[in-house]
Parts: structure tokens; C-alpha cells; sequence
């Protein structure tokens, strides 16, 4: 199992249910290193105190608030800690709402609870309230120093706490350059409406999240694996896009069947080679 990140607390009303709170995640990045190129030696990081010129070791790295030029607030570990009080230990879940009310624009990361020593029975009872209810519980939790929005709800046999971003931190749409109006103001025409929900519907499936693989980091491995074993590296074999060709007048109905027609050679295709 992986390491914790913190330990504590579920806190609602007078319930206490003690967690252990673990990454939901899991990292399949293709770690490279800095390098210079003229030698391959590896580059090196180091803090350096900008009016000695000297480096600075970790442990006598403090942070600091800077709130004019060039003075600072400091604050230790400890203080972090005095600041947060009781807090630092809880999640403590300030309301429930109905599932369906939560936006996919505040997701932001995943947690999973394990419930700690003497925890399983609270654990299961919230589960199951939050299952049989179809709610969610709105919390706020501490980790690292920052204060998080999150949104504790069942997955499976799991208590899951997904961290939320603040209103504040979501762009609104009105800040972008959208496209506003009526179809008509951008001369869409009910049959080109009708032949792209044919492509919508043709597209339509059960959503199984193993169909889908990072296929450029996959690429990436197999190239590197090759290089190292002295192969010359295959070009990928993606398929080729067809070339827009730029144009002030595109049809989109034949765009459109054109898509529809190549679903539907697929289907047949891939019908053939299950069979």
C-alpha cells in the first residue's frame, strides 16, 4: 500500500470516525532528467542565498510572507500548526448536498479513506447514509499548509474525498470570447443539426474507462526501450488526419457524412474482426 498523507478525523455533529487519508492517484509519468547537453552530466538544483552567492542548506530554509519589498513575515513549522489548531486533524463536513449538484469544473483531485483503529463501523454507516441518500458531504480539511474545499462521497466499498477548487479559482465563461446569439447568426441549418446528432448518436457508447490507454506515453516507453537497446526506433504508426484545407465556406453537412460514413465503415470493420 501506498504511504499515508495524513491522519485524522471525519468530523460531523458529534461523530468522530478516525481515517488515514491516501493518494487516489497513480503516477505513470516517464521520468527524464535535466541534463547538459554538450556532456550529459546531470544538472544540479541548489538554493542559493541571493545576497551571499553561498548555498543554503534545507534545514535552514524558512518560509516567508512577504507583505512589502524585501520584509518579511517568517513562519515556522510550528507556527503552521498553532495557526491551523484542531483543524490540522479534521475533516470536518459542513453540510450534504444531492450528488447531481456538484459541477465537474470543481473537481479538482482524489483521495481515499481507510478508516483507521476502531474506525470501520462510523466508516460504514457514513458510506452507506451517503450511498442510500445519494448524498455528498461538503467538507474542509488542512493539508500541507493549505486549507482545501472537498467533497467526500462513497466509490465502491471507499469513502473518497475529492479535493474541490473554490468559486474563486474557477474562470468564469464571460472572461473567454465565446460564441453568443441565435444558430441563425451563424447560419446553422436544421440539417446540419439532424446529420450531427446521426454522428453523435453513432458515437455513442457505455462509458468503460479501461477502453481508453495513454497511447503517446505508451509510444514514448516503446521508443525509449528501443533506443536503449541500440534499435532504431520505428515511426509510429497513428493514423494520418486528413488535411483541413482552409476554405471561407465549409459544408458541414458533408463533413458531417463523411464522419458518419467512416463510423459506420469502422463498426462494420472491427464487428468483422471480433467475429
Amino acid at each position: 500500500m501506498s504511504r499515508p498523507i495524513w491522519k485524522g478525523y471525519i468530523s460531523f455533529g458529534l461523530v468522530n470516525i478516525p481515517v488515514v487519508l491516501y493518494s487516489g492517484e497513480r503516477k505513470f509519468d516517464i521520468q527524464f532528467k535535466m541534463l547538459d547537453s554538450r556532456d550529459q552530466e546531470r544538472i544540479r538544483y541548489v538554493r542559493i542565498n541571493e545576497h551571499t552567492g553561498e548555498e543554503v542548506p534545507w534545514e535552514d530554509v524558512a518560509k516567508g510572507y512577504e507583505y512589502n519589498d524585501h520584509n518579511y513575515i517568517m513562519l515556522s513549522e510550528a507556527d503552521f500548526k498553532e495557526i491551523a489548531g484542531e483543524h490540522s486533524k479534521t475533516i470536518n463536513i459542513e453540510a450534504f448536498i444531492h450528488k447531481d449538484e456538484l459541477d465537474c469544473m470543481d473537481f479538482d483531485k482524489p483521495y481515499y479513506l481507510v478508516p483507521d483503529k476502531k474506525g470501520d463501523k462510523g466508516y460504514v454507516i457514513l458510506r452507506e447514509i451517503l450511498r442510500s441518500t445519494k448524498k455528498i458531504g461538503i467538507a474542509k480539511v488542512l493539508i500541507h499548509t493549505r486549507e482545501y474545499l472537498a467533497a467526500l462521497m462513497p466509490y465502491e466499498n471507499a469513502l473518497v474525498l475529492n479535493l474541490l477548487h473554490y468559486h474563486a479559482e474557477i474562470k468564469k465563461p464571460s472572461e473567454f470570447d465565446l460564441p453568443e446569439g441565435s444558430l441563425k447568426s451563424y447560419k446553422i441549418t436544421p440539417k446540419e443539426l439532424d446529420v450531427a446528432k446521426q454522428l453523435v448518436s453513432s458515437m455513442t457508447t457505455k462509458w468503460n474507462p479501461d477502453d481508453y490507454k495513454d497511447e503517446y506515453r505508451d509510444a514514448l516507453k516503446k521508443w525509449v526501450e528501443e533506443k536503449i537497446h541500440h534499435a532504431r526506433p520505428k515511426k509510429s504508426k497513428a493514423k494520418k488526419t486528413e488535411k483541413v484545407k482552409s476554405s471561407n465556406v465549409i459544408n458541414f453537412v458533408d463533413l458531417l457524412k463523411k464522419s458518419l460514413a467512416e463510423k459506420s465503415k469502422n463498426k462494420k470493420h472491427s464487428k468483422r474482426k471480433n467475429a
